[in-house]
């Protein structure tokens, strides 16, 4: 299945965007050693399957991932040696390597009008059922063949997206019910996914809106969902601005992104640079979740709206009952 439900959610959203109550059963599971290595060997998985170098390249990669996986096996003893372990991993991870491999060619070869007939074809045009009954979107429901279709099959990255999540959806509803805190203004969408925060501050008379996200296809969906919309598309970038030099935006805006605790510590910094260097608003749409509420911003945001998801969102979402917008000022 390559998108999560209640049933058997996928594994990658499972892990990066669990609901508080599911990550403190986990956390009480696990020791605090087998998170670690989880997370260190994650990376190192991501590092192999990201390489697009040279055979000699990848060769190197295998080995030193061999020896991070398996710190105790040397060249001479040990029942898994070095030469053993490399042959391991190798063999397990080269198939998802090439996988890799072709997801990038293929995204790479696709043209954007090919990638909108493709989203067209395996999306449904969706209303109503979310905090936005206004705002029509594409998005996978379980009438699309990938809500089932083996996960392999899918020719992209994975698609985030494809999901209207709760915090995005406080977000755009925030935005709708007080639209004096966009309207004119200079609006960035900071991992924009479907795009419906943009398209919320379209319909709000923001003066220019930036829809950001890493995924190229979410830019070539966020324009789709604008047509549905009958808006004028943001100007979208797929590069990772986080880090960079800050821009002057009036407005910030940034919805369900603080899931992992690497990136939640770098947008920390770059928020925090970016309010500093142009007086940037920063508005974050969040249901609650632990990796949010545990994290030092935290503590620096005030609270400006909750709202009650519907039962299906609730469905969808582990049992998820409300979301909610903080400000990182104290006042708007």
């Amino acid at each position: 299945m390559l998108l999560p439900n209640r049933r058997q959610p996928f594994v990658k959203f499972k892990d990066q965007k669990l609901n508080k109550s599911a990550t403190r059963k986990m956390a009480e599971t696990n020791t605090s050693l087998d998170r670690n290595l989880t997370r260190r060997n994650e990376s190192f998985v991501s590092r192999f399957l990201g390489a697009a170098g040279t055979a000699a390249q990848e060769r190197e990669t295998v080995r030193f991932l061999a020896m991070r996986l398996f710190p105790s096996a040397s060249p001479r003893r040990g029942f898994l040696s070095a030469p053993k372990c490399y042959r391991f991993v190798e063999g397990f991870l080269k198939p998802l390597a090439q996988t890799s491999r072709r997801r990038r060619a293929s995204e790479s070869r696709l043209s954007d009008e090919n990638v909108r007939r493709f989203i067209s074809e395996n999306t449904e045009v969706v209303v109503g059922g979310s905090l936005t009954p206004e705002i029509k979107l594409r998005l996978f429901t379980p009438g699309c063949r990938f809500w089932t279709e083996r996960p392999e099959l899918w020719p992209f990255s994975d698609p985030y997206w494809a999901i209207y999540w709760p915090g995005g959806q406080a977000l755009s509803r925030y935005i709708l019910d007080y639209p004096d805190v966009c309207r004119d203004g200079s609006v960035l969408d900071l991992g924009s996914g479907c795009g419906a925060s943009s398209i919320a501050a379209k319909l709000c008379g923001a003066a220019r809106v930036v829809a950001n996200d890493i995924d190229p296809v979410a830019a070539v969906v966020t324009k789709l969902n604008c047509e549905l919309n009958k808006v004028d598309p943001p100007l979208c970038l797929t590069d990772d601005i986080i880090g960079s030099d800050p821009a002057g935006f009036d407005l910030i805006l940034l919805g369900d992104m603080f899931y992992d605790q690497t990136l939640s510590d770098s947008l920390h910094k770059w928020l925090d640079r970016c309010i500093k260097s142009h007086g940037s608003k920063v508005l974050i749409g969040d249901p609650g979740r632990a990796q949010f509420e545990g994290h030092d911003i935290r503590k620096l945001l005030h609270h400006v709206a909750q709202f009650e998801l519907p039962e299906s969102v609730r469905q969808e979402n582990y049992g998820l009952t409300s979301s909610h917008v903080w400000c990182y000022r104290s006042k708007l």
